[in-house]
């Protein structure tokens, strides 16, 4: 029976070992990909250091007390050591030092993290359920869930929340910061290369918390440069008898233009903002791929495709008919 035990206490121990691995990890904190997670890894790794010799040292002599020192019959009671100074002062200063030796880094590494890096672009990211709305202050340019940066220039984020707390984590580029309604939170971050960087709001905020994605794309600084000229451009305005023109004119029908902005259409305060929405590579909170066939499942129950989102359509449910013209509409916001 206790062999049985011992071997189950085994077997679930290697199981969660194995678990923790992983060959595909996108959002592995451990895997830094710029300067500012490069920083938060510099620290993990010696503290992590000093917390495993600790843990050796305690479970040693835990392990020690319970078989050298067990009760036996006959045995005499253990040697007592209250009143000794010398041990009780090795005791209150071996820790006292420990955590010294964690807490000069740590405090540094934060302090270091919080000045504003010089040259850095703007922008104002705020949470709603369940988006992320990304504002560039200096460069005029609105967008929703994806997060475009230049290749080695620091980004400096303000963090706000229209609705509950949320927490921004791209863990690649940088660590974790709470967004907070009513307060501003700061952070910034920086890639090293090109490349797409997955991230998640890793703060309870509701029914689809775990459909809140969050993903940053760095960029070479002059493809950045043109997506940002790209995104001051007017929304194109489709040819009259198109089936993108029947869109339009459904899109202002059907109270799309209360809810969304198209800048020189529409001025809407509470979904993402639509004006180059077929440039991104996804939408609905970076769940679904940006393409014809995840927009028409998304046009016909979003409720559906992602419970607890704040999306209604009136007069829904939309006919066939009237998604294919929407999408056609959507897809000249470039």
């Amino acid at each position: 029976m206790r062999r049985n035990r011992r071997l189950a206490a085994l077997s679930a121990s290697l199981f969660l070992f194995l678990a923790a691995c992983a060959q595909n990890a996108p959002q592995d904190t451990l895997e830094p990909k710029g300067p500012v997670a490069r920083q938060i890894d510099h620290l993990i790794n010696p503290v992590f250091i000093v917390a495993g010799l600790v843990f050796i040292l305690v479970e040693g002599l835990v392990l020690t007390a319970i078989f050298k020192f067990r009760s036996k019959p006959g045995s005499p009671e253990p040697e007592q050591i209250h009143g000794n100074t010398r041990l009780e002062v090795g005791w209150t200063l071996a820790p006292a030092l420990i955590l010294l030796a964690v807490a000069v880094p740590t405090i540094a590494t934060i302090f270091d993290l919080s000045k504003k890096p010089t040259n850095a672009i703007n922008v104002t990211v705020i949470g709603h359920q369940f988006w992320w709305e990304y504002r560039y202050d200096d460069l005029g340019v609105v967008t929703a869930n994806e997060l475009r940066m230049p290749v080695g220039r620091p980004v400096e984020l303000t963090l706000n929340s229209v609705d509950v707390i949320h927490s921004y984590w791209i863990p690649p580029l940088a660590g974790k910061t709470d967004v907070v309604p009513g307060r501003s939170n700061h952070m910034h971050l920086e890639a090293d290369a090109a490349g797409e960087y997955l991230g998640q709001c890793t703060e309870f905020c509701g029914a689809s918390h775990a459909n809140m994605r969050a993903k940053a794309i760095a960029m070479a600084p002059a493809d950045f440069d043109a997506w940002v000229a790209g995104q001051k451009a007017a929304a194109v305005t489709p040819a009259a008898g198109t089936p993108a023109a029947d869109g339009a004119a459904l899109f202002a029908q059907k109270g799309c233009a209360g809810c969304h902005t198209i800048e020189g259409v529409s001025t809407g305060m509470v979904g993402p903002n639509l004006t180059h929405l077929a440039t991104r590579t996804t939408f609905a909170g970076s769940i679904f791929a940006n393409n014809d066939s995840n927009l028409r499942t998304w046009l016909r129950n979003p409720q559906a495709a992602k419970p607890g989102n704040k999306m209604v359509i009136p007069g829904a449910p939309l006919t066939p008919d009237e998604i294919t013209k929407l999408i056609a509409y959507l897809d000249t916001l470039r």
